[in-house]
């Protein structure tokens, strides 16, 4: 069984990985019951769920139709204003078969006109406030992805009192002198105000180095980026994301290799070896996915 900590100040104890189900998007029902199986085997108790990852919530309808109390349930929404966001929630309530979802959050909020909207008048903060007082969801949180968005989590936590954050942690990309000070601010910022802490990419190895479209590669690619499939690798940069024992690792996109994960997290020690995840980056070419500049978008 992989070990639970508190959720930030929302009282549930989550499983220290929570499961990521972009990689859902495209699965069967034959795959997402192999998958469930997985999650109640290492005691996953934590979702993670969005209203654009495909069919997703479809697929994880009958989970929480037998298991509901056995789940954290968070999904995200990409619209920036208060019809798209009511919108987006009442939809994916009704497609996972539930009457209330523990965290929603906005889904990717970096760009600066998006953020202003979001907050702003008639915005999705507004439309999410007022869920919550209706009961259909608990909690509030914020995601994104690359370099800018630690900085911009710290100025939505200064507009906003969201329940979590969620943003990309990894060895590699915590070597930019930048982003690495700009997270620090963030886990300052989060540990004071209990604020829950989420990462993603954690196995993440490189983006694709062919542009190939993806019907041409030879290869089956289920998330946009390579992830790490070597099982020792694995296991340090699991150990590395662990090892701060407030920090949840939302699992890999790639459904294919959640099983190394997770028997990566059961096996979790206490530490990381430095040495150990320098040697997987010389010997894998493991490269940042995200530079600040060209390299942003997913």
């Amino acid at each position: 069984m992989i070990n639970t900590g508190p959720f930030g100040r929302t009282g549930h104890l989550s499983s220290r990985v929570i499961f990521g189900a972009a990689g859902l998007g495209d699965a069967n029902r034959d795959i997402a019951d192999e998958i469930y199986s997985m999650l109640l085997h290492y005691g996953i108790n934590h979702l993670d769920t969005a209203r654009g990852y495909g069919a997703a919530e479809l697929l994880m309808a009958p989970w929480l139709a037998k298991s509901r109390d056995k789940f954290f349930l968070a999904s995200k929404t990409l619209a920036r204003d208060y019809d798209g966001a009511k919108r987006d929630l009442y939809e994916s309530l009704t497609r996972l078969g539930t009457d209330k979802i523990d965290l929603l959050q906005l889904h990717d909020l970096v760009e600066e006109d998006e953020w202003e909207t979001a907050h702003g008048k008639n915005g999705a903060v507004q439309a999410l406030l007022q869920a919550r007082e209706e009961g259909l969801i608990d909690y509030i949180g914020v995601t994104g992805h690359g370099l800018r968005i630690a900085k911009m989590h710290l100025k939505s936590l200064e507009r906003f009192d969201f329940d979590s954050v969620l943003f990309p942690y990894n060895p590699i990309l915590l070597k930019n002198a930048s982003y690495y000070s700009d997270v620090q601010n963030l886990l300052e910022k989060c540990r004071t105000d209990k604020v829950a802490i989420q990462t993603i990419k954690a196995i993440a190895r490189r983006r694709y180095r062919d542009n190939t479209s993806p019907e041409n590669h030879t290869e089956t690619r289920i998330s946009w980026y390579e992830p790490l499939s070597d099982s020792l690798a694995i296991r340090h940069a699991v150990d590395f994301v662990l090892s701060q024992p407030d920090i949840f690792l939302v699992g890999p996109s790639d459904w294919r290799q959640l099983p190394k994960v997770l028997a990566a997290a059961e096996l979790f020690n206490g530490s990381f070896d430095q040495n150990q995840i320098n040697s997987d980056i010389d010997r894998l070419s493991i490269e940042p996915l995200f530079d600040g500049k060209g390299l942003e978008k997913i």
